[in-house]
């Protein structure tokens, strides 16, 4: 397993990382995302994890399990 950290400068930045992106990635993006609309479902129907950046210990619990299932998995 690995996690690639991207840093991005506008929210539809995310869809074009997810393009580049090696097959079986996930990303990781901020909870706001999922309300844009259009956007947001499309972002939902990938299966983008979402975190809310605002409650840190919800955000902190959200990565543990992905984490946990990533190594319990051994997705790559």
């Amino acid at each position: 397993p690995y996690v690639i950290v991207c840093n991005h400068q506008a929210s539809l930045d995310l869809m074009g990382m997810v393009e580049v992106m090696p097959d079986g990635c996930v990303p990781i993006a901020k909870k706001e995302l999922m309300y844009l609309g259009t956007v947001g479902w499309a972002c939902w129907l990938s299966g983008i994890i979402f975190i809310d950046r605002h409650k840190r210990e919800d955000a902190i619990d959200v990565i543990s399990q992905t984490a946990r299932t990533m190594r319990r998995e051994n997705v790559r």
